[in-house]
């Protein structure tokens, strides 16, 4: 009988231990065809970091990129680049760990 219980005592704690959900480790957010500013990190939108880097701001929080540079649309330190000026950007990609993951990048004509 004690072997009986012991088997049923286990068997519950089993199945209660594997029924827990486990929270999303990367939570991403997908972003398709929304227009947003698009700037140096550090020089315009003042966030930490190393180096001058590219980042967006979506919905007001501006998030570093991943996938395009910096200077992949011209002089980041030119009169109008990054660093010295906020653009306008079409953007396609998901956000991943506080970064956006780009896939397409737009600038749109204008400076901000």
């Amino acid at each position: 009988m004690k072997k009986l219980l012991f088997a049923l005592f286990l068997s519950v704690f089993a199945l209660s231990a594997n029924a827990q959900t486990s929270p999303k480790a990367n939570p991403t957010k997908i972003i398709t065809k929304q227009t947003v500013d698009i700037a140096c990190g550090e020089c315009q939108f003042k966030m930490k970091g190393k180096d001058c880097e590219l980042a967006v701001k979506i919905d007001g929080k501006p998030y570093f990129v991943d996938g395009k540079g910096i200077d992949d649309f011209g002089d980041a330190h030119g009169e109008h680049g990054f660093c010295n000026a906020v653009s306008k950007a079409e953007i396609t990609g998901e956000i991943v760990n506080n970064r956006f993951k780009a896939k397409e990048i737009k600038l749109l004509p204008g400076r901000k």
